[in-house]
């Protein structure tokens, strides 16, 4: 099968690679009908994420038909479509109890990361039963690849995390795939003012379409500068880190009310500040998270009801063989206008 692999910092290539095969009685092997890139994957190349070793294939979002199952999955059998979350949970260690499936002990954040990925033909998911979504008759698959990581990390890292509420002011930094999302779902709960900060104008038209209040166009202080007078001068109640550098981060701390919650999205690679000599009278809070996927089943009825279309986040569409051009259009996205790019690695049976 053809796979798209890192072979470290910078690198990657498409190669050939055996098709997987069911390794324990739980697993299930997918043939993967659609894909995408995330900008975790971008940071894997950075070399950012240093449990992810040369030779991986990456991904960890998509959808596709069950091509295989071991002898202990009992909720899927061959044919059938399902959803990929990029989180597998065993959903019986202590983490998977408390709701904590990116901490599952035997599971987590592994696909594309400590284990081969989706951006391939067939991919081997663990813990299937728990690790996999049925897609409904008649579902618009592209809008689903958008279920298996940016909607639910948006909304459970950004938005629940954030405790949004009606009537709040909520700023935005970063206006990419991750920011849009935590746009679309910050919705639901009917905040006044929703601010997105970046320094691409044409995504912060997007954002204007997909429902921001006021966009700010700069970065730091200056940007800083722009969002105070938006909120009377008192600072945002919910202010989303959803890029993954230091200035972004600090830009949060600097539009944080007071009382006000600063929500990390962004995957750091690098040590940040935390301005403690400014913040600790502040009586504010700073949460991270890493995706649990909790809410997935939420959202794929949310997106079936047609509330929220996470297909307007697809911008660009490849197939498996020109994913390397995927990635240069991603990682160019602001020349290239991209938000969302769809890989096309086999057209699915019916």
């Amino acid at each position: 099968m053809k796979a798209l692999i890192y072979e470290g910092p910078s690198k990657k290539s498409l190669q050939e690679r055996p098709v997987p095969k069911v390794e324990t009685p739980t697993d299930a092997v997918v043939k993967v009908t659609k894909t995408t890139i995330c900008g975790t994957d971008l940071h894997i190349l950075k070399g950012d994420v240093p449990t992810c070793t040369p030779g991986r294939i990456l991904g960890h979002e998509g959808v596709g038909v069950v091509e295989e199952t071991g002898a202990g999955v009992t909720q899927f059998k061959k044919g059938n479509p399902v959803l990929i979350s990029c989180i597998s949970s065993c959903g019986k260690c202590e983490y998977c109890r408390r709701g904590m499936y990116s901490h599952c002990t035997t599971g987590g954040w592994i696909l594309g990361n400590t284990i081969d990925g989706t951006q391939a033909e067939y991919v081997r998911i663990p813990h299937a039963d728990t690790s996999l979504y049925p897609i409904p008759a008649g579902a618009d698959e592209e809008a689903l690849v958008m279920l298996s990581d940016i909607l639910p990390t948006g909304f459970e890292c950004g938005v629940l995390n954030g405790k949004v509420q009606p009537g709040g002011t909520v700023a935005i930094v970063g206006a990419g795939p991750i920011g849009l999302a935590a746009l679309l779902t910050a919705q639901f709960y009917s905040p006044a003012q929703i601010v997105m900060v970046d320094l691409d104008e044409n995504r912060l038209q997007v954002a204007k379409r997909f429902g921001a209040t006021q966009t700010v166009n700069g970065s730091g202080t200056e940007a800083a500068r722009q969002v105070m007078p938006l909120t009377g001068g008192r600072g945002v109640d919910t202010a989303i880190e959803a890029v993954g550098i230091p200035a972004t981060f600090e830009l949060c701390q600097e539009i944080v009310a007071p009382g006000g919650i600063i929500a990390n999205i962004g995957v750091h690679g690098v040590k940040a500040d935390l301005h403690l000599e400014k913040l600790w009278s502040q009586n504010i809070a700073i949460t991270t998270r890493l995706v649990d996927t909790v809410s997935t089943p939420m959202l794929l009825k949310t997106v079936q009801s047609g509330k929220i279309d996470p297909k307007k986040l697809i911008t660009h569409h490849f197939s498996l063989n020109r994913i390397l051009d995927a990635y240069d259009t991603f990682g160019n996205a602001a020349n290239a206008q991209a938000l969302k790019v769809l890989i096309e690695a086999a057209v699915p049976e019916r």
